[in-house]
């Protein structure tokens, strides 16, 4: 072998143990790569107002079905539908001359019943100084007073009569009990209607306050009345805090409500307790049948609450991937109040003050991965929490 042979052997060995080198450092460069970055935070208590949300609907104060009393054919409609009426403004006018003529033939039998009374007084006042002087018995004088007395009978009985016969004909004008507003009217001019008719005339909803129904479950009702441990459920009540109602768009409601009375009994089949709300209603812009959303506020002080971002769930528990002093996640079993409060969770046991959490993608994490922590802002993190 000549020298220019060995030397080339020389450079193709140098030049492979180059590359040897080089492709460990990039397995080095590699390994340290896999190593992903994730956004951590640092928890700290916090206060909070949180709102839950509840579908509602909506009832006027009163809904009160406009029957009839008397039996006629409708005379006249004095409102439309959607109407705003006055307590005592007429609805609906009965044509029903009958009552008109009860009415005449009781006033008759009131002239009828005073002259009797007239004539039964003139007998008595006969009787009276005859009996006096001796010259009939006192048996005339009594018969007298008792036919007087009878004859003011039959004229109360008139006069009754006559009452009933004016009550009854003013029932053929059918006004509104209180103030509210006009529901459908299913009938029109000329319908024959009674006190038997299973249709009502109309309905009027006062509105002057609205009550909204929605239903809370067992556990979320604990949790809303939970402070005050030596108050009763209905001094509780009286403590809560207004609360909001949004309406079918979206927009708030100008005016704020109160819980009034929440119901004795759950609901076997759903779990759920019915609650109710009255909010005032001065401009008649909510109606009686909308569908709403109350809105509760809690206030939270000093407690620990992460973002819903930041944990998972599995087999019907809820997770967040905590990060200890090495590096290394763990997955970590907590429980949070159960509300819908936005984009947060209040947490209630697993997490503490100083623990640091990842706040993003902790579904792929398992534990004893190791990241690189990346701590985020309290102020970025918590910008929506109000």
């Amino acid at each position: 072998m000549n020298k220019q042979s060995i030397l080339s052997i020389l450079a193709v060995s140098i030049f492979i143990a180059s590359c040897g080198k080089k492709d460990d450092k990039s397995a080095q460069a590699g390994g340290a790569a896999q190593v992903k970055e994730y956004q951590t935070l640092v928890l700290e208590p916090k206060s909070a107002t949180l709102n839950t949300d509840y579908p509602a609907s909506i009832q006027g104060q009163q809904n009160i079905e406009i029957r009839p009393r008397v039996e006629g054919y409708i005379d006249k409609i004095f409102v439309d539908e959607g109407a705003v009426v006055r307590a005592g403004q007429p609805l609906f006018k009965i044509s029903a001359p009958e009552y008109e003529q009860q009415v005449r033939t009781a006033a008759a039998s009131i002239k009828s019943a005073e002259a009797q009374v007239s004539s039964a007084k003139l007998a008595v006042n006969k009787v009276k100084p005859l009996v006096e002087k001796g010259i009939i018995s006192k048996y005339d004088l009594e018969s007298a007073q008792y036919t007087y007395e009878s004859a003011m009978a039959t004229l109360a009985q008139a006069n009754a009569s006559l009452v009933n016969a004016k009550t009854n004909l003013g029932y053929t004008t059918v006004t509104s009990p209180v103030d509210g507003v006009v529901g459908s009217i299913p009938f029109r001019l000329g319908s024959l209607v009674s006190s038997n008719t299973s249709e009502a005339l109309t309905t009027v909803s006062s509105i002057g306050n609205v009550y909204a129904y929605f239903a809370m479950n067992e556990k979320m009702l604990l949790n809303f009345t939970d402070s005050d441990p030596g108050l009763s459920l209905a001094q509780k009540i009286k403590k809560l805090p207004e609360v909001s109602l949004l309406l079918s768009d979206g927009s708030a409601y100008s005016e704020k409500g109160r819980i009034e009375t929440v119901n004795g009994l759950i609901n076997t089949e759903t779990g759920t307790v019915n609650i109710r709300a009255r909010f005032p209603n001065p401009k008649s812009i909510i109606r009686s049948g909308s569908s709403t959303t109350v809105r509760i506020p809690k206030d939270i002080k000093d407690g620990i609450i992460v973002p819903q971002s930041a944990t998972f769930e599995l087999q019907d528990k809820l997770f967040a991937v905590v990060v200890g002093k090495d590096g290394k996640t763990k997955n970590t079993n907590i429980t949070v109040l159960e509300n819908s409060a936005g984009n947060f969770y209040v947490v209630t046991s697993g997490l503490k003050t100083g623990d640091q959490i990842v706040l993003e993608g902790v579904a792929a994490l398992k534990d004893g991965s190791e990241i690189k922590a990346k701590n985020a802002s309290a102020e970025t993190v918590y910008a929506d929490l109000k």
